[in-house]
């Protein structure tokens, strides 16, 4: 029996990244012998096992082969004569298929580590593609490495292509589309995964929403940028400098959705596109069953964040409506991302990345002020009821009222 380190310890390694988790494979040994060592059994698909001790993942070599469309469509070999070679070569990309012995050697039959030093993502064999959520995963590796100065290698993108065109895509079931969709939001750069998927042509197929904004033309004194599309790869690149939640990340990537079905007759302008964009995060979020927490408070910046940009223009009543609608008094943490998603927006524009956004600290002004106002007085005053909110209101809209007389600032024309 011989143990190999594997995988993303290997290549973090390398890589000079600290190593968090770590995956073992196993040559030369059967179920029954790790069973008989004291490991447990834990595989569904295929034989895993975590170690009595460590708990970390030792899964037997073995090699896969395809029978049916997707990627639950393979059958496993993992008998005691599976060779480590073999084992590594079903791997996705070569990064990823070099192996360490116990002594510290390592094990690398795919160049990986040339790779490594080049920086380019590229697949193990042709076998990457049997299997869609291989794209889902480049793509997320890219999101990832990016910053280090990774790119996908050529005939790997022409690969993904081609399973594109073959339908493999189609295959992919919602709930893993947005489990590796979720990891990548929470990457450094998780622009790189939707450009990666648009240029495979697996955006349209995954994300229809997102891939018609590109080419939508915008209003030029505004957005230099021009192209709705690279405006969202902007904000979502602003978001990341600000936050590193997930949440507020795919807000920002869904905040103009509206724009992607704008009438041409009214091109370049977008009216309305905040009201007609809330559909669109609906059902994005249904189809791909994304969580509560991401669909609420990408709905609320989609049909919002305008509101929030016109802080200094709007009246009284429609800034206490904004509070009160996006539940502020009572998720003020929420808020808070809101707020960071509409700056996001506001500085995703060329020129626009360093400017203030004084709107948010407005409207944090704003609850704070109004959150203050007590209620206990109100009802001593014998108001009851429905009477006891409405009072509140009148209170909140005066205080609102008189900040807004003492603060100025720009216009949020967007």
């Amino acid at each position: 029996m011989n143990v190999y380190l594997v995988g993303g310890a290997v290549r973090d390694r390398l890589l000079g990244l600290s190593v968090k988790d770590r995956d073992w494979v196993v040559v030369g040994t059967s179920p029954k012998q790790m069973l008989a060592a004291g490991y447990h059994s834990v595989g569904k698909d295929f034989p895993v096992f975590l170690h009595p001790d460590s708990h970390e993942e030792y899964a037997l070599a073995r090699t896969e082969r395809k029978t049916k469309a997707g990627y639950h469509g393979f059958e496993f070999d993992t008998a005691a004569d599976v060779t480590l070679e073999q084992d590594l070569e079903r791997r996705d990309l070569t990064i990823n298929a070099i192996a360490e012995d116990t002594d510290g050697s390592l094990v690398d039959p795919f160049n990986g580590q040339q790779d490594l030093q080049n920086r380019v993502l590229r697949h193990v064999s042709h076998a990457f593609a049997e299997d869609p959520v291989r794209i889902l995963r480049i793509a997320r590796f890219l999101a990832r490495f990016h910053r280090l100065g990774f790119t996908i290698a050529d005939e790997t993108m022409t690969l993904m292509s081609d399973m594109v065109k073959a339908g493999e895509v189609d295959a992919l079931v919602p709930e893993r589309v947005w489990q590796e969709t979720a990891k990548a939001l929470s990457e450094p750069n998780p622009e790189q995964f939707i450009l990666a998927l648009r240029e495979c042509g697996a955006l349209k197929i995954l994300f229809p929403e997102i891939d018609r904004l590109f080419g939508v033309p915008q209003v030029k004194v505004y957005h230099p940028e021009v192209d709705t599309g690279i405006h969202v790869m902007m904000v979502l690149q602003q978001c990341c400098l600000m936050t590193d939640d997930p949440v507020t990340r795919f807000a920002a990537l869904t905040h103009d959705l509206g724009k992607g079905i704008t009438k041409a007759d009214i091109l370049p302008h977008h009216y309305g596109h905040e009201e007609d964009g809330v559909p669109l995060v609906t059902e994005l979020c249904n189809r791909l069953k994304v969580p509560n927490e991401y669909r609420q408070l990408a709905e609320l910046t989609c049909r919002y964040h305008t509101h929030i940009h016109r802080a200094f223009e709007v009246k009284p009543k429609t800034l206490l409506k904004v509070l009160t609608v996006s539940d502020a008094y009572r998720r003020p943490e929420r808020f808070k991302q809101f707020l960071q998603a509409c700056k996001a927006d506001s500085r995703g524009r060329p020129t626009f990345e360093d400017r203030a956004y004084l709107q948010a600290d407005f409207y944090e002004k704003l609850l704070e002020a109004t959150k203050a106002i007590p209620v206990k007085p109100i009802v001593e005053k014998g108001f009851k009821g429905e009477q006891v909110k409405e009072e509140l209101r009148r209170q909140r809209l005066r205080v609102i009222a008189q900040l807004r007389k003492e603060n100025q600032g720009p216009e949020g024309v967007y």
